[in-house]
């Protein structure tokens, strides 16, 4: 087994990260500065989230990242099959995020919420909804590379694709660990 470089994955994966980081960075900022200038408002919506899906979303993304680092350590042992399994139970965690998520935003429409309905709801509904549409990226990847695992594309000693996918992955979930707190949690 050859010795892991740094940074884990593709170099280009961890340039696209870093911007990533810089887009939701912005968007942090953005809100933080926002809500600081309309405390009471932001508090009045807040309370209107479902701190319990949310909840729910942030253990279906801490458990998928584990389940992603199981496949890392699979492949890294030379066993393809265990690493395309953890892989699939990593996406059907990426599911029940989608589902939870989808259901909470249909919640809202149904209520007339949008994002003009006022500034708390365009932060809350833009946030939430790019970092979605990341979670679904994240998924895709995790498909090819799982697809590419169960073929027998990635063995101990050239595993960069997992790792990449695995990369990408903890950025989604790293960025729902700052956003969670953010948006559903502080007063």
């Amino acid at each position: 087994m050859e010795k892991s470089k740094w940074p884990p994955g593709d170099l280009v994966i961890w340039i696209f990260i870093m911007a990533e980081l810089l887009v939701f960075g912005v968007f942090f900022s953005a809100y933080a500065f926002t809500r600081a200038n309309h405390v009471e408002l932001f508090n009045t919506y807040q309370l209107t989230l479902d701190r319990n899906a949310a909840l729910i979303n942030t253990l279906a993304l801490i458990t998928s990242s584990y389940f992603v680092v199981r496949a890392v350590a699979a492949i890294r042992n030379d066993n393809s099959q265990r690493c395309f399994h953890w892989l699939l139970a990593a996406l059907f965690m990426g599911v029940v995020f989608l589902v939870v998520k989808g259901a909470e935003y249909q919640h809202h429409f149904a209520h007339g919420v949008n994002l003009s309905t006022n500034t708390f709801y365009m932060f809350y509904l833009s946030l939430t909804f790019f970092h979605f549409l990341h979670v679904i990226l994240g998924m895709v990847i995790l498909i090819a590379v799982a697809l590419k695992a169960k073929a027998g594309g990635y063995s101990a000693s050239e595993y960069t694709g997992v790792e990449t996918g695995a990369s990408y992955w903890h950025m989604v979930d790293l960025v729902w660990m700052v956003l969670f707190p953010l948006v559903y949690v502080m007063r």
